[in-house]
């Protein structure tokens, strides 16, 4: 997974590196079982992010419940603002 990394801390996925184009398959497959009920994405340890590591974060907050969202990588509130996410849940903010 070079440079990218998840595990489940509780009911918390936490996410670490950069969330990049390469590693985003590889992230899925890590990710999506550890994501059923997850209520909280923790991206604290996480450097930057480009539009498929938001679209993977997206994709995985609609398989975990009422999500919530720590820390703001590089990256991260331009993009949800270009795709109308609510920086706070991932949700589409219309």
């Amino acid at each position: 997974m070079a440079g990218a990394g998840v595990r489940r801390d509780g009911a918390r996925l936490v996410f670490e590196g950069a969330l990049l184009r390469d590693v985003c398959a590889t992230l899925w497959a890590r990710a999506r079982p550890l994501a059923e009920g997850a209520d909280r994405f923790d991206l604290q340890g996480v450097e930057r992010i480009d539009s498929a590591g938001l679209a993977l974060l997206a994709e995985l907050a609609g398989h975990a419940s009422a999500t919530a969202i720590d820390g703001e990588p590089e990256g991260y509130a331009p993009l949800c603002n270009a795709y109308r996410l609510d920086r706070a849940t991932l949700r589409y903010a219309g």
